[in-house]
């Protein structure tokens, strides 16, 4: 794209500086938006998945399956989430929190309460009633308590 000498944009022009997002906007982006990407590192190696996730009282709660993530979070609990959404207004605004917390698998009397909190938010999206469903084989249930979050948002 050319430009004539009078018509050149700015260095400035489309840029804004972010802003630290308030706690109360980290919990309401925290709870309206459904996926992360979680950030774990064992043995040396570091890796970063995608995870649908539900979110209440300073914990993530999500249900996965047995593989890589959950051998390295077994290995080092300690995680790093990572939450955004781009362009949502179509001027090139953002918002981001990164958070990090500890790994837990639940099991027994804590799984039902998780799961409940799965269905009661992926219902409400997509405008359904919350209905239970059989866990397959393999099936891990987690919970990521966050102990450090901060987020931050530019607005155009």
């Amino acid at each position: 794209m050319s430009y004539a000498p009078n018509e050149m944009p700015s260095p400035e022009a489309g840029r804004a500086s972010p802003r630290e997002l308030s706690r109360g906007e980290v919990e309401e982006f925290l709870l309206n938006q459904r996926i992360a990407r979680l950030g774990c590192h064992a043995g040396g190696t570091t890796y970063v998945v995608p995870l649908i996730y539900a979110y209440r009282d300073g914990a993530v709660v999500a249900v996965t399956t047995e593989g890589r993530k959950t051998a390295m979070l077994r290995e080092n609990p300690y995680v790093c989430v990572e939450i955004d959404e781009y362009d949502a207004d179509g001027r090139g605004s953002w918002q981001s929190v990164i958070a990090h917390g500890t790994y837990e698998e639940l099991a027994g009397d804590a799984v039902e309460p998780a799961l409940a909190l799965m269905r009661e938010r992926f219902a409400r999206t997509a405008g359904r009633p919350a209905e239970p469903r059989t866990l397959g084989p393999n099936v891990v249930v987690l919970r990521i308590s966050l102990t450090e979050i901060t987020g931050r948002a530019v607005e155009r």
